[in-house]
């Protein structure tokens, strides 16, 4: 911050998603729900796909690590939007905000590429079947998974840096459930084109490579599954991809509907209302939207309960 601030800023003041007081309680039972069934579903994936033989697949390793980084980004937020319900006080300090958006944008990052990856597997597995073991092969999964966690983890960093770089020496007031980067910058004193440039060129180029890889990837699959011949072999190359078709949709038409509204439409309460989605709602629906529609998921999860029941009956 600059020297010549006339107040240091060393915490901010959580708004949250409501300041009506007769709905706090309310809330908190909802949004404690939402982040207890995001734990459960995202665990269960979590530990289905790593005990389970026959989830042992690049589709399955990558949908192991969605689930880290769905539990990873709804825990970034849902604690102590939590705690905000309960207290009259909702502050957060200054390094705890900053470190809060760092881990934010690393997950929202590292989500965005995996969806991404995950069209690409599903295009192999589909397009190239019997290349699908080698373009795909372990090696690859985790160098992809890998330059995932990097790439969301630097951006979090220069992001954040550039946000926090600014001074604040007016309002600390935070119209918001988490420390977003919109709100931020609307709180600075200093001039923010460039970390307003640096946020746009990022979002941009993540939003529309991983776009472009997802677009491409199924409309490749769709061609494919439309020239094969046995009704059979389309209805089963479909359903390997629904899920992923689904989440995908949820994911980007969230995004798309949040980034692509008329500047003259945009509000900080529609922005809460988006957040609240992307980083609660759909980390709680991911492991639902895998798992029932999913034949793989819901057989390793009826061998594990049999196996589960098995062991404490014989102890």
């Amino acid at each position: 911050m600059a020297p010549g601030n006339l107040t240091l800023v060393t915490e901010f003041i959580l708004m949250g998603v409501s300041d009506r007081p007769e709905l706090q309680i309310p809330l908190f039972f909802v949004f404690l729900v939402i982040y207890g069934l995001t734990m459960a579903g995202n665990l269960g994936i979590i530990t289905l796909t790593s005990v389970d033989s026959q989830l042992q697949t690049p589709m399955y390793f990558f949908l192991r690590h969605l689930a880290i980084i769905n539990l990873g980004d709804s825990t970034v937020i849902a604690p102590k939007m939590l705690i905000n319900f309960l207290v009259q006080k909702k502050t957060t300090s200054y390094y705890e905000c900053a470190t809060q958006l760092g881990g934010f944008l690393f997950f929202i990052v590292a989500e965005v590429l995996t969806l991404a990856v995950m069209a690409y597997d599903r295009y192999v597995a589909i397009c190239n079947p019997l290349l699908y073991m080698v373009v795909v092969s372990p090696q690859i999964c985790l160098l992809l998974v890998s330059l995932t966690y990097l790439y969301g983890f630097s951006t979090g960093i220069v992001v954040s840096y550039c946000i926090f770089s600014l001074s604040y020496c007016s309002s600390n007031v935070i119209n918001h459930f988490f420390c977003d980067i919109v709100p931020l910058l609307t709180l600075s004193c200093s001039d923010t084109y460039f970390p307003e440039t640096i946020v746009f060129i990022s979002a941009a180029t993540n939003l529309v490579l991983s776009l472009i890889i997802v677009v491409v990837s199924y409309f490749n699959i769709v061609l494919s599954i439309l020239r094969m011949r046995s009704s059979e072999g389309r209805k089963k190359a479909f359903s390997t991809c629904a899920s992923h078709m689904m989440a995908v949709t949820v994911f980007y038409g969230t995004l798309l509907f949040m980034y692509l509204q008329p500047q003259t439409n945009y509000s900080l309460d529609t922005d809460k209302i988006a957040s609240v989605f992307y980083t609660l709602v759909i980390p709680m629906l991911n492991p639902m939207i895998y798992s029932l529609r999913n034949k793989d998921v819901k057989a390793a999860l009826q061998r594990f309960l049999t196996i589960s029941c098995y062991s404490l009956k014989s102890m």
